[in-house]
């Protein structure tokens, strides 16, 4: 069947694809609809027309399915940061475990693999402990405030539009966060918007307030404030350091990132502090870890607890096993461990995620951990050290092919692979199938309301 860009067609959808799209049929062809879930009978426009399937936007619910909750953020529909919000959290879960199930054997080609249940997060908002918001001199308007005259275009704080990274709608509470978070955004807010200081465009690159990063310490109920602005200019950030730091007790530590490129990114080449600590500390079970402002820590601190719990029982440690951690960051899994094992080699391309590894290792009284700074295509190979035991969490890309074959030809007894993209880790499974088999899958849910899924995999040599 033929269709054409625009046209407008009732469809029945019947389950959902990668990257939460509802799936539905029209005389044979696959349409992939954003916003929909199996259930839902909906009226979609076409936006997109590819050889082997077609993209379209709901434009209408006709009969909303039964999975269907009301979402309390009203821009849920909106932002694209939560879009799951309108499904019955169990049913959202039953979907992502189907996702991995899917990618395993789609993309893997592996079947009759135990995926266990996904483990829920303990929090279904406010779990973020970190979040970014941006500034721009071009605001996305919702469909109620078309109308409305009074609204600045001129300005916004908040999220991105999907489709649009210039504009950003203006957004007053994220769910995502806890409530003081949204107090703190509203506070920055009110200030720029009277400092008559410009915030900076995409467009022309000019203009001052950038980014505002927010951290957030579950265990120590304490903020981190990081503005990101385009140039070094103390007398203009200081005020607000100071303005919040009277308004809110539980901030400490505000710092300035200072980012003279054009890349839209919210870390500075230079930072300095304005008020209070340059780190807040925040703990995964029994360890502490210092969280500097572009430092990565996992964004769900109770969840990334149940993820280490899961990789330290998927490991299989006595006390006499040498693990390699590969892309270890800032040494959170292998201080999560080492109690468990004789030695953690961590290697890692980020040389300051190196430094915060080391000093945490420090402060938590670990001395079986070492760190090593590198492209993992290249050193790996120089570690001398067999180990038993490898623990793999690469980024949503996955493994490097070089990466791949260095582990065969290692051939650690046992791999426990941490994945936030079960389409890569499930490619990557599919090149170690000759050498491996994978044993077992635990989804853990670390994104409430997204498509997103954290999954470990528990992998033994044949």
């Amino acid at each position: 069947m033929r269709v054409k860009k625009g046209e407008v067609f009732e469809l029945a959808i019947e389950r959902l694809g990668f990257g939460g799209y509802g799936i539905a049929h029209l005389n044979g062809l696959v349409i992939f609809v954003e916003k929909a879930i199996p259930g839902d009978v909906v009226k979609a426009r076409i936006v997109r027309i590819k050889k082997s399937y077609v993209k379209a936007r709901l434009v209408e619910l006709v009969r909303p399915s039964p999975d269907r909750t009301m979402a309390p953020c009203p821009y849920s529909e909106f932002c694209g940061g939560c879009k799951w919000q309108f499904l019955d959290y169990p049913k959202e879960l039953e979907y992502k475990r189907q996702h991995v199930i899917e990618s395993l054997e789609h993309i893997g080609k592996l079947s009759d693999i135990l995926v266990h249940d996904v483990l829920p997060s303990d929090k279904i908002f406010g779990y973020r402990n970190k979040m970014e918001f941006s500034f721009s001199d071009r605001r996305w308007r919702l469909p109620d405030e078309m109308a409305q005259e009074r609204i600045d275009d001129g300005f916004a704080l908040g999220l991105h539009a999907p489709g649009d990274f210039s504009k950003v709608i203006d957004i007053k509470k994220c769910l995502l966060q806890p409530e003081t978070g949204n107090q703190i955004l509203e506070d920055v807010r009110t200030f720029v918007r009277s400092s008559g200081i410009p915030v900076y465009s995409l467009r022309t690159h000019e203009g001052f307030w950038r980014f505002l990063m927010l951290r957030y310490s579950h265990v120590h109920d304490i903020w981190m404030v990081n503005i990101i602005t385009s140039e070094e200019k103390i007398l203009w950030v200081q005020p607000m350091a100071d303005m919040l730091r009277e308004r809110h007790n539980n901030i400490g530590s505000i710092v300035n990132n200072i980012n003279t490129r054009k890349a839209a990114i919210a870390v500075g080449e230079w930072e300095i502090l304005l008020a209070g600590e340059p780190t807040i500390k925040d703990r995964i079970g029994n360890y502490e870890f210092e969280i500097s402002p572009n430092s990565f820590f996992q964004t769900n601190t109770l969840g990334a607890e149940k993820l280490y719990q899961k990789v330290k029982e998927y490991a299989g440690l006595t006390g006499q096993e040498t693990v390699i951690d590969l892309y270890s960051g800032t040494g959170t899994i292998p201080i999560f461990i080492a109690e468990r094992a004789k030695k953690v080699i961590g290697i890692e391309i980020s040389e300051s995620a190196v430094a915060d590894a080391r000093r945490n290792c420090i402060k938590n009284g670990i001395s079986n951990c070492e760190f090593i700074h590198g492209d993992i295509t290249k050193v790996l190979s120089g570690v001398n050290e067999r180990p038993e035991v490898m623990i793999i969490d690469p980024p949503r890309a996955g493994m490097h092919k070089g990466v791949i074959r260095q582990i065969k030809d290692i051939r650690p007894c046992r791999i426990v692979y941490v994945s936030c993209n079960p389409a890569t880790l499930a490619r990557d499974l599919h090149m170690l199938k000759d050498s491996y088999s994978l044993i077992e899958v635990q989804p853990v849910d670390m994104f409430p309301h997204t498509p997103h899924i954290e999954v470990v995999a528990k992998i033994q040599a044949l």
